[in-house]
């Protein structure tokens, strides 16, 4: 369409443009409110379709929150024994933390008994490799 024809054009030197009179379709109140107003009323289809998440709870982070990203079960040190050993015998020390792991469980069994390097273990971890002639070194 050309632009000569627009509505737009036509209206130019016009006070209102077409919204009758004075603070019609000027400010917030043809919105329903400034902002999140409304959300809980007359915009609720609204929220439901684009925000779903707004209300509820948001949870709580701890500032002092230890998280352990890599942790491994004491029934896999065999597997690490066998692969570090390399045809010159037994391996008896095993350094974790050189590893990546954060955290030695106590899941499985273990048959050999090795010296363990690893900033954290578990109690039951660490009675299994004690009770299988091993030692746990923490730093």
């Amino acid at each position: 369409m050309p632009t000569r024809l627009r509505k737009i054009r036509k209206q130019r030197g016009t006070r209102f443009h077409g919204w009758g009179q004075v603070g019609q379709h000027r400010s917030t109140g043809m919105k329903g409110g400034s902002g999140k107003a409304g959300l809980l009323k007359h915009k609720w289809t609204w929220t439901v379709k684009y925000d779903p998440n707004h209300f509820g709870a948001k949870g709580f982070t701890p500032p002092n929150q230890k998280i352990t990203k890599q942790w491994i079960n004491i029934g896999q040190l065999d597997d690490f024994a066998a692969s570090q050993a390399n045809g010159k015998g037994k391996l008896h020390v095993i350094d974790l933390d050189k590893m990546g792991y954060d955290k030695l469980l106590g899941q499985g069994q273990v048959k050999g008994s090795f010296k363990i390097i690893v900033s954290e273990c578990s109690g039951n971890a660490k009675t299994k490799i004690e009770e299988a002639g091993g030692s746990i070194e923490s730093r």
